[in-house]
């Protein structure tokens, strides 16, 4: 009788050990397919509300609902095996009081099987990660340049320059770290700072425009993968570009079916051949 090994998904606290050990692999994912190729290679798969962005063309992470969140958790899920899966908790899921982002986080665990959830916000959300951390839920926290605050930020740009901006990232990583969070984005900020953060939290640290010093690091996929070439932020780098293939593939695609030479016989079903 032969014992099959049984291929167990990194959690939340699998991750946070980690820190100090390795760095941390992290990328987006939105689908199953994507789930599959990436699984093999990242420790961490964030179904991030940018997905609201990549794949549904909004302006801005705000549009962004719980079915939707529920949905795609639900196809990375499925997609892998391995990796300890993050899902976003959209913006006005958890905002307004500790017993609201409860009830939403645990249903995005419970529908989407997630090992933790992610939430934007620092000093004023400390005491809702420490309630949900008290009640089983897992946090990664996300501080620095949050894309849910945007409206009333001023927009997407690099943030820690000036010292009272410095001091209030400071204060809000630590205390969405002392709160509990087993992991905290650090997004858009100087990079002097973002070292100087990750070195004095216990929380894994996890960079997209930061620093190389975080415990680890993050891009959305779509990025990563040059798919999108209209506009490139300055910390992404292209580690493939599809954009070119995809068009190459699409254009060729196009040609055979007007000249008809799509589908060729091997791609339809004839009649079987009767014997004599």
């Amino acid at each position: 009788m032969s014992v099959q090994t049984i291929q167990k998904r990194r959690t939340a606290s699998a991750i946070r050990t980690l820190k100090g050990e390795r760095p941390i692999v992290c990328l987006t994912a939105y689908t199953a397919p994507i789930a599959k190729l990436l699984d093999a290679h990242c420790d961490l798969l964030l179904v991030g509300d940018s997905l609201g962005m990549v794949v549904y063309g909004m302006e801005s992470t705000v549009g962004v609902t719980m079915e939707m969140m529920i949905a795609h958790g639900q196809g990375v899920m499925r997609g892998s095996k391995a990796a300890c899966v993050v899902v976003d908790m959209p913006f006005g899921s958890y905002q307004e009081s500790k017993e609201q982002a409860f009830r939403n986080a645990a249903r995005l665990m419970q529908e989407t099987g997630c090992s933790a959830v992610k939430l934007e916000g620092g000093e004023e959300l400390a005491e809702t990660v420490a309630f949900l951390s008290r009640r089983g839920v897992p946090v990664m926290g996300h501080v620095g340049l949050m894309p849910q605050s945007v409206n009333a930020t001023g927009g997407y740009r690099s943030l820690g320059r000036s010292d009272e901006e410095a001091e209030k990232i400071r204060r809000d990583a630590r205390a969405i770290d002392d709160a509990g969070a087993f992991s905290i984005v650090i997004e858009g900020t100087v990079e002097p700072l973002a070292r100087e953060i990750s070195a004095s939290l216990n929380a894994a640290t996890i960079g997209i425009g930061a620093s190389s010093a975080c415990d680890g690091q993050v891009l959305v996929v779509d990025d990563m993968l040059g798919i999108f070439t209209d506009f490139k932020p300055r910390f992404v780098k292209h580690f493939a570009s599809l954009a070119p293939e995809i068009d190459r593939a699409v254009a060729d695609y196009a040609a055979e079916v007007k000249a008809r030479t799509f589908p060729a016989e091997e791609h339809t079903f004839q009649m079987k051949r009767q014997k004599l």
